[in-house]
Protein backbone atom coordinates (compact mmCIF):
# COMPACT_ATOMS: atom_id res chain seq x y z
CA UNK A 1 0.00 0.00 0.00
CA UNK A 2 2.87 1.90 -0.38
CA UNK A 3 3.66 5.44 0.74
CA UNK A 4 0.69 7.66 -0.56
CA UNK A 5 0.69 11.24 -0.41
CA UNK A 6 -1.82 13.26 -2.01
CA UNK A 7 -0.28 14.44 -6.21
CA UNK A 8 2.39 11.34 -5.92
CA UNK A 9 2.23 8.91 -8.81
CA UNK A 10 2.91 5.45 -8.71
CA UNK A 11 6.88 6.16 -10.46
CA UNK A 12 7.66 8.51 -7.18
CA UNK A 13 6.33 5.97 -5.15
CA UNK A 14 8.73 3.02 -6.55
CA UNK A 15 5.70 1.18 -7.87
CA UNK A 16 6.41 1.27 -11.41
CA UNK A 17 9.51 0.07 -13.32
CA UNK A 18 9.43 0.18 -17.38
CA UNK A 19 10.09 -3.31 -17.57
CA UNK A 20 7.30 -4.69 -15.24
CA UNK A 21 4.62 -2.19 -15.07
CA UNK A 22 2.66 -0.86 -12.15
CA UNK A 23 2.53 -2.93 -9.01
CA UNK A 24 -0.33 -2.78 -6.75
CA UNK A 25 -0.23 -3.87 -2.87
CA UNK A 26 -2.68 -6.34 -2.17
CA UNK A 27 -5.50 -6.73 0.69
CA UNK A 28 -6.52 -10.12 0.37
CA UNK A 29 -9.67 -11.20 2.36
CA UNK A 30 -9.44 -14.20 4.91
CA UNK A 31 -11.94 -16.09 7.02
CA UNK A 32 -10.53 -16.42 10.98
CA UNK A 33 -10.57 -20.44 11.66
CA UNK A 34 -9.28 -20.36 15.26
CA UNK A 35 -7.10 -17.82 16.99
CA UNK A 36 -4.02 -19.57 18.43
CA UNK A 37 -4.22 -20.57 22.32
CA UNK A 38 -0.26 -20.08 22.57
CA UNK A 39 -0.72 -16.71 20.82
CA UNK A 40 -3.67 -14.98 20.64
CA UNK A 41 -1.74 -12.59 18.26
CA UNK A 42 -1.30 -15.27 15.86
CA UNK A 43 -4.68 -17.33 13.65
CA UNK A 44 -5.30 -19.31 11.50
CA UNK A 45 -6.90 -17.95 8.58
CA UNK A 46 -8.85 -19.83 5.73
CA UNK A 47 -8.52 -17.69 1.90
CA UNK A 48 -10.03 -19.63 -0.42
CA UNK A 49 -9.73 -22.89 0.99
CA UNK A 50 -5.76 -22.36 1.66
CA UNK A 51 -5.23 -22.10 5.53
CA UNK A 52 -2.02 -20.13 6.74
CA UNK A 53 -1.37 -18.10 9.80
CA UNK A 54 -1.99 -14.62 10.03
CA UNK A 55 -0.52 -11.91 13.01
CA UNK A 56 -3.50 -10.25 14.33
CA UNK A 57 -1.40 -8.03 16.63
CA UNK A 58 -2.67 -4.66 14.23
CA UNK A 59 -6.21 -5.12 15.39
CA UNK A 60 -5.50 -5.13 19.19
CA UNK A 61 -8.24 -2.15 19.70
CA UNK A 62 -10.89 -4.62 17.70
CA UNK A 63 -9.88 -8.31 18.19
CA UNK A 64 -11.26 -10.57 15.44
CA UNK A 65 -12.77 -13.97 16.57
CA UNK A 66 -13.17 -17.47 14.87
CA UNK A 67 -15.72 -16.60 12.32
CA UNK A 68 -14.51 -12.67 11.82
CA UNK A 69 -13.58 -11.99 7.84
CA UNK A 70 -10.19 -9.42 7.55
CA UNK A 71 -8.45 -8.03 5.29
CA UNK A 72 -4.41 -9.46 5.41
CA UNK A 73 -1.74 -7.82 3.74
CA UNK A 74 2.03 -9.56 3.73
CA UNK A 75 0.69 -11.68 6.76
CA UNK A 76 -1.00 -9.23 8.78
CA UNK A 77 -4.59 -8.80 9.22
CA UNK A 78 -5.07 -4.78 8.61
CA UNK A 79 -8.67 -4.74 9.13
CA UNK A 80 -12.17 -6.85 10.10
CA UNK A 81 -14.63 -6.93 7.23
CA UNK A 82 -18.09 -8.28 6.49
CA UNK A 83 -17.90 -11.27 4.80
CA UNK A 84 -20.04 -9.17 1.90
CA UNK A 85 -17.06 -7.18 2.17
CA UNK A 86 -14.78 -10.04 1.94
CA UNK A 87 -16.95 -11.56 -1.38
CA UNK A 88 -16.53 -8.40 -3.04
CA UNK A 89 -12.94 -8.20 -2.51
CA UNK A 90 -12.02 -11.07 -3.74
CA UNK A 91 -14.36 -10.50 -7.42
CA UNK A 92 -12.44 -7.44 -7.92
CA UNK A 93 -9.53 -8.54 -7.48
CA UNK A 94 -10.84 -11.63 -9.80
CA UNK A 95 -11.70 -9.16 -12.64
CA UNK A 96 -8.56 -6.68 -11.88
CA UNK A 97 -6.96 -10.33 -12.62
CA UNK A 98 -4.90 -10.11 -9.45
CA UNK A 99 -6.77 -13.51 -7.97
CA UNK A 100 -3.62 -15.42 -8.65
CA UNK A 101 -1.27 -12.72 -7.39
CA UNK A 102 -3.26 -12.73 -4.49
CA UNK A 103 -3.12 -16.55 -3.76
CA UNK A 104 1.03 -16.03 -4.54
CA UNK A 105 1.00 -14.06 -1.74
CA UNK A 106 -0.68 -16.35 0.38
CA UNK A 107 1.33 -19.36 -0.40
CA UNK A 108 4.43 -16.99 0.24
CA UNK A 109 3.56 -15.66 4.65
CA UNK A 110 5.63 -18.03 5.80
CA UNK A 111 4.64 -17.04 9.35
CA UNK A 112 6.25 -19.96 11.74
CA UNK A 113 4.36 -22.73 11.60
CA UNK A 114 2.44 -21.27 8.51
CA UNK A 115 2.79 -24.47 6.47
CA UNK A 116 -0.12 -24.56 3.98
CA UNK A 117 -2.80 -26.15 5.64
CA UNK A 118 -5.93 -27.81 4.15
CA UNK A 119 -9.19 -28.08 5.32
CA UNK A 120 -10.48 -31.41 6.80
Amino acid sequence: MGNRTKGNSDIENNNFSASEGCHMCLAIPGKIIEISPENPDSALVDVVSVRRRVDLGLLQDDRPRPGDWVLIHVGFAMSKISEQDANDQMETLRALGEAEAAMQEVEGYGLGDAEQLKPN
